[in-house]
Parts: C-alpha cells; structure tokens; sequence
C-alpha cells in the first residue's frame, strides 16, 4: 500500500505504508541511533512527533517484551528507509511491522530519509503527516489545521495519574533483592515521561523508587518523607509547564534534586531561568558532553528539541556544569547550595551508550554523604 508523509512546508515524500494504514499527525524529527529502535518508539518523550531513523536499515533484530520504555509505543508516526522484513536475533520475539500493528502505529518505509533530515536540519523540525488515503494537499490541509507541537501539554497525556511504588520482577536472592527494605532510599520520581531504565538503575543502586503525577504539588512530594527526588524526562515545550515549575521551586533547599533531560528544564525554570526551542534538537547516542569541572568527554544519548538558556541563570546561584560540544548548548547544571542537579542527556540510556551511567550513583552518594555537595566547583553563572 502506497503512503505519504507531507511537511507543513509542503515537501512531499512518498513510500510504502508501515505498520497500521491510515493517518498520523506530528513534528518530524530525526534521530541518528544505529540501534534502540524499540527504545525509542516507546520513550514518552517522543510523544506528539513523528520520529525519523537516519539508519538506512531498520527492525533487523525485531521487537520482544523487554525492551519497553513506557507500557505503549509514544510516538505519533515512523519513518524509515528501509524495513527488515525477516529479523534475525536470538531475542526477537516479533518483527517490527508486526510490533507497529500491534500498536497502531501508522509508519512509512521508502522514504530518503537522508533529504528529510537534510530538509529538517536545513529548515528546522516541522509538523508533518503520514496517510495511506489522503492526497498531498488534503494532508497539508490537515496539518494546518491542527496546532503546533508547541501549543500542547503532552506531559499530561503520557503521565501517571496516580502514584505507585517500582519495583522489578526479581528472583529472590539476587544482589538488589538482598538489600534490606527498610535501608532503601525513599526516592520520588516526578513523572513528566518516565523511562523504565531511569527506575531500574535507581532501583539497582538500593533506592525505592515512589513514581508521582506530573501535577503532584511540593507538599504531596514532601509527605512521601523522600530521601531525594528526580525529574524526569518528557515531551513538549517546557515553558508551557508552570505547575511542574512551582512544584520544584517548592522543594529547592528541602530535599536533593537530580533532574533528568526535562527536568533539566524544570529546574532552570524553578531557578528563575528560560529554555529556547532547538532548530532540529538533539535526538541520538553519540553526542559528545564535556564536564567543565573535570575536562572529561561523555558519549551520550540524547532526545531533546529545547535547551536552557544560560544567560537567564545570572545570579541565580546555579552553575553551568556541562555543554554540548556539537553546539555548546547547556548540558547540565549544578546548584550545590541547594543541593540539585541535572543532566540534559540520558544517563540511564537502553541499549548505550554508557559513559554517564554512574550519574545516579553519584546521586545516590550525595544523597547518603551530604557533604559531596562541596565538591562541585564550576564557573558560576
């Protein structure tokens, strides 16, 4: 069956449908990972876009039941250059058309995916449609329609509505089962878009993760008695998030903070900071960060469309504690007298890479030995 993608500018792409017939509606990105195709479609952050994989050969190791970052696929739509239509892994468990049905996800194979992201990276990220069963200037018509990315909370649709306590599938015995209830770190994870791997490596380093709504307030968070909290990722523009902003300007100096891609900018935004939209974002596993404090270069992943501003942190007592070597744009932050910090990258990164891993275990140890707040000592903004 033919499809096409059509973007707000009116370039058209046409392909062969995907996954399930008929429409979808979004903001085309891209992202340059080789592999975490899975990862990816179901990472509430890509909620609301239409993800482009810049790798010319998708769904060669298919899908299984364990590889999931949120319990459904996020994104609004796919496209790929070509699809893998026998997948060959020992783990794969069905193929990645098979899997897109399964959730509905419209998608497009055939598509030259190298002039879309050039197209994207020359105009900038744009709202775009996928159709089996319209023409260009019906899509087009749809697209205009329909309003921006920008213009809508998608934290509320891809958080939990009430809060529960993580905790994995394990075997007694193992080293993570063997650490005592009571001696596990009361953690609240604000949900903006939470991320499986972010609660499994909290988990594994001996905390209780205590999963909370995006519109819990300060002193929802404050009665769970949390050891410290982390913000976590998600989708949309950030400035638009005034009651997640409120909620972390409610527990700066109170507990430890450690804020993950979004939360990165939730804590700018508490800290009296802005966040800018990106031309076409930051979406991939081999992005270089450099950790002023150390001299140190990160390989990470990333999936972000917006960044902080550093010149609206003036005198707020944060620190700019990492930046982006490809663009220098904020990659982290440190406020030690308030004892927060965030990263814009994903530490926690399915499948990899794994550079900045032992982030949550530094969380982990400032928040058990309070004094290595100290030990930060960037150039203060």
């Amino acid at each position: 069956m033919k499809a096409i993608l059509v973007l707000e500018d009116g370039t058209i792409f046409e392909g062969e449908s995907i996954g399930q017939a008929g429409q979808a509606l979004g903001e085309v990105v891209f992202d340059t990972a080789m592999v975490g195709y899975q990862q990816a479609l179901t990472d509430p952050s890509l909620r609301g876009q239409i993800l482009t994989l810049t790798y010319p050969l998708i769904g060669n190791y298919g899908t299984n039941d364990e590889d999931y970052e949120s319990p459904r696929c996020q994104v609004a739509g796919l496209v790929v250059k070509e699809l893998c239509e026998v997948p060959s892994n020992f783990r794969c468990e069905e193929s990645l058309d098979e899997f897109l049905k399964r959730h509905g996800v419209v998608a497009i194979s055939g598509v030259d995916t190298r002039a879309l992201t050039r197209r994207l990276r020359t105009a900038g990220v744009m709202m775009g449609a996928i159709s089996t069963d319209e023409t260009r200037e019906q899509a087009l018509a749809r697209i205009k329609a329909s309003p921006a990315y920008s213009e809508i909370d998608l934290v509320q649709q891809v958080s939990t509505q009430t809060p529960y306590e993580w905790e994995p599938g394990q075997k007694p015995g193992t080293a993570q089962a063997r650490i005592a209830f009571e001696d596990r770190l009361r953690i609240v994870a604000l949900d903006y878009g939470m991320r499986a791997s972010i609660l499994r490596n909290l988990y594994e380093l001996g905390c209780r993760p205590i999963v909370m709504p995006c519109k819990a307030s300060a002193e929802d968070v404050l009665e769970e008695k949390p050891d410290g909290v982390v913000l976590s990722p998600g989708p949309g523009d950030p400035s638009r998030l005034g009651y997640a902003m409120d909620t972390v300007r409610g527990l700066l100096g109170k507990v430890p903070i450690f804020g993950i891609c979004l939360g990165n900018h939730m804590l700018t935004h508490a800290l009296g900071g802005r966040t800018f939209k990106l031309k076409f974002g930051h979406r991939g596993g081999n992005h270089p960060v450099r950790d002023l404090t150390t001299g140190r270069v990160r390989i990470t992943s990333q999936n972000h469309g917006y960044a902080a501003d550093p010149a609206t942190l003036e005198g707020s007592g944060a620190t700019v504690s990492q930046i982006n070597l490809n663009d220098e744009t904020v990659e982290g932050l440190e406020a030690p007298g308030l004892r927060a910090f965030s990263i814009q990258y994903h530490a926690e990164a399915s499948p990899g890479p794994l550079d900045s891993k032992g982030i949550f275990k530094q969380f982990v140890e400032r928040i058990r030995e309070p004094e290595r707040w100290s030990e930060i000592v960037p150039e203060v903004y």
